[in-house]
């Protein structure tokens, strides 16, 4: 059975040997990077997006290993205070860096108050993107920062049902989604994907959210099945790789 291709843009590394810190009451358990190759041995992976979570905050060091680890094909995404130097965000850049995140859902990161600042200075520095964990109820009051931003994507199809027009008026302004979560949201993900990919076939980036911290159930092979079939076998290659190569900048 030929193995299904897939760019991996959102992925969580926790490894015991470096600092996590308890975050709402929750410490999640070990998930190395071999844990995460052995999780994605059946699927043909071309690279991925290390993804820093609210429990390892302004932590660098599991980050560096876990690039060194995966290769690079990775790209990572971490979480760094408004007033990091620009010397740190170059050698943050040379070691695999491509974009920081604003974990709004969870904390751990810089406030919003400093997006729209932080945002255009990484990406005029180093040509990195910002990354929105945010439930999409929460875009409306945002909406107008979030569209002049250089280049921005939101995580797990803005998780609600409620707010997704506000996420597809984004998306129409050129803002990515992460076709990641489907254990996190609140409607049916293909009718989403769906929608997304009608505004803009190069807007949906997939992840598998392995390990799933938190979230009602795990990633699922079947999830990847679930993209091929609402989009068909050629669209869903954009999707499912394509386009996340082109955005983390893995040739």
């Amino acid at each position: 059975m030929k193995q299904v291709s897939i760019f991996d843009a959102h992925l969580h590394i926790i490894d015991p040997r470096f600092p996590v810190a308890e975050n709402q009451g929750y410490l999640p358990s070990a998930f190395t990077a071999a844990d995460y190759a052995q999780s994605v041995e059946n699927f043909e992976v071309t690279g991925g997006a290390i993804v820093s979570g609210s429990f390892q905050g302004f932590d660098q060091s599991y980050l560096w290993d876990a690039l060194e680890m995966l290769g690079d094909r990775f790209a990572g995404v971490t979480q760094l205070p408004a007033d990091t130097p620009d010397e740190e965000i170059l050698r943050l850049h040379a070691k695999g860096v491509r974009a920081v995140r604003f974990n709004v859902m969870r904390g751990g990161s810089e406030t919003l108050e400093r997006l729209d600042h932080f945002a255009r200075r990484i990406h005029d520095l180093a040509g990195w993107h910002a990354e929105l964990y945010i439930d999409s109820r929460d875009l409306m009051e945002m909406k107008g920062i979030i569209r002049q931003l250089p280049a921005v994507s939101i995580d797990h199809l803005g998780l609600s049902k409620q707010g997704f027009p506000e996420l597809l008026k984004l998306v129409d302004h050129g803002v990515k989604v992460k076709a990641t979560g489907f254990g996190r949201v609140d409607f049916e993900p293909a009718d989403a994907i769906r929608s997304i990919h009608k505004l803009n076939p190069e807007a949906l980036l997939f992840g598998t959210d392995l390990p799933s911290t938190r979230a009602k159930r795990a990633f699922q092979a079947s999830d990847v099945t679930m993209i091929q079939e609402a989009l068909g076998e050629q669209e869903a290659e954009k999707v499912l790789y394509r386009n996340a190569l082109a955005w983390y900048g893995i040739e």
